[in-house]
């Protein structure tokens, strides 16, 4: 019988139930080596999700020194690290959960490659997907490239059941060393906004539970139309969580499946929310340049502008372009780390199409400032709203902010919560959006609301115009 350890590699995938990779080390009857590598693909983080991500790490590695493990800790590159720790622990094999980004896939493949070639057993597992991309294909072949029919495939699919956690894991004689978590400064870059979004973190893979548990038993029964209400809590949330791997989609599906089966009625669409993720997923690992140029490449002419100092975009970033949806959106994510989806889709709209700048811009500071950021999620979601995706909003669907803003938030009370100047009386979350944002940018509740940069009108004509010319 094989004796010696195994690696576990963590990534995104922060959990101890419904984990494949940890549940074949677990139950292989070796010791088991949790560890964590901040390689390049860590450093590159933007600042919420590097921060969000260490909270995640220290939260994780309390769980397993509680189920008397321990997570180490190393800084490097990758296949270095790893094969270090294998000299250091005499392991035997490395397991690991997949991820689909093309730099992950890449690091993956050569370390899987060079640890064969030792000798070292090396073995990649599901987990973060209901779906392997390559699993799902057309009648004749290709990769579904519409939501719709992506969906009507797999609606229907059997979603392996998820995994209990482990009752124990057996430890190695002898630890190797670790890095203290806190030396890695992974919130430097926050600096002071950490203090304002951390009470509205949902840490770990238990506080994921609750609120999965708390969604179904009582909001998911009207998820179909609060999900677009910015002001009640009407999501699951769960966004933030599964970033992380704090919990497991398959996890979500099950109970998103017994919910439908009680007749609970925004369950469904619970559910086609968490293929939209798959579907994501899938055109990331088909087509990696979603992540970097349009989609579309009959789009690469379009006169987007891409200079981030430009007045009106440097307004667009600190939430303050005049329109109040926009504005309340993002002075949300600077106060919470989030962005409700129907807010994320009218900031995305206005920085296309009312200021036609590119969506590489709000894609890059979104991978900033969001705590739930998703490579997949967060490119397919810009390019949608820009129009230069995979199954995107035609050219003439400009969302106007205003209108939006009377349908789904008709009281204001989203705005309320979120803008504070011209008020006699501020909301306290309204004026703790000017003590997350960087002080260099000398804002006060007490200064008049701004006159809008481009208003919501004038913004379709502009787009239009410049969609017209460039003959889409």
């Amino acid at each position: 019988m094989n004796t010696s350890p195994v690696l576990v590699w963590f990534r995104r995938d922060l959990r101890l139930s419904d984990h494949p990779a940890l549940h074949a080390a677990a139950t292989s009857g070796r010791p088991v080596i949790p560890v964590f590598v901040h390689d390049d693909q860590v450093v590159a983080l933007g600042a919420a999700p590097k921060w969000r991500l260490g909270l995640g790490l220290a939260h994780f590695a309390q769980a397993l020194t509680e189920k008397g493990s321990r997570l180490i800790l190393r800084k490097g590159d990758a296949f270095e690290v790893l094969k270090r720790l294998i000299e250091e622990t005499g392991a035997g094999a490395v397991y690991w959960s997949r991820l689909y980004d093309p730099g992950a896939v890449h690091r993956d493949t050569r370390i899987k490659s060079a640890l064969k070639e030792r000798g070292i057993e090396a073995r990649s597992f599901g987990g973060h997907l209901m779906f392997e991309p390559w699993t799902v294909e057309t009648k004749t072949g290709g990769f579904y490239k519409v939501y719709t029919p992506f969906w009507k495939m797999v609606k229907d699919c059997e979603v392996d059941a998820p995994l209990s956690a482990p009752r124990d894991l057996a430890a190695p004689d002898i630890w190797p060393a670790s890095d203290d978590l806190e030396t890695w400064a992974m919130g430097a870059a926050m600096h002071r906004g950490a203090e304002v979004v951390r009470p509205h973190v949902r840490l770990g893979e238990q506080a994921a539970q609750a609120r999965l548990g708390g969604f179904i038993a009582g909001i998911v029964d009207g998820y179909d139309i609060t999900r677009d209400q910015p002001s009640v809590d009407g999501t699951s949330g769960l966004s933030e969580n599964l970033s992380l791997g704090e919990i497991s989609p398959h996890q979500c599906w099950h109970a998103g499946l017994r919910a439908r089966e009680e007749g609970k009625r925004g369950a469904e669409t619970f559910l086609k929310e968490l293929v939209w993720r798959e579907f994501a997923y899938h055109l990331m690992h088909h087509t990696p340049r979603i992540l970097s140029d349009n989609w579309k490449e009959d789009w690469d002419g379009f006169p987007w502008n891409t200079d981030e100092r430009r007045a009106e975009v440097r307004r667009w970033k600190q939430g303050r372009t005049g329109i109040q949806f926009v504005d309340a959106a993002l002075r949300e994510m600077y106060v919470t780390g989030r962005m409700h989806n129907r807010g994320r889709m009218i900031v995305a709209s206005y920085l296309t199409k009312h200021l036609l700048s590119h969506w590489k811009i709000g894609l890059n500071w979104f991978e900033d400032c969001l705590i739930d950021w998703d490579p997949a999620s967060n490119a397919m979601g810009w390019q949608w709203s820009a129009g230069s995706g995979p199954d995107a909003t035609p050219y003439f669907r400009v969302f106007n902010p205003v209108t939006q803003l009377d349908k789904f938030d008709k009281d204001r009370a989203y705005v309320k919560r979120w803008i504070a100047e011209g008020r006699k009386t501020p909301s306290d979350t309204a004026l703790s959006y000017f003590e997350a944002v960087p002080q260099s940018w000398n804002l006060d509740p007490s200064e008049p609301y701004p006159a809008p940069v481009v208003a919501a009108d004038e913004g379709r004509k502009i787009a239009l115009e410049a969609y017209e010319n460039r003959g889409f």
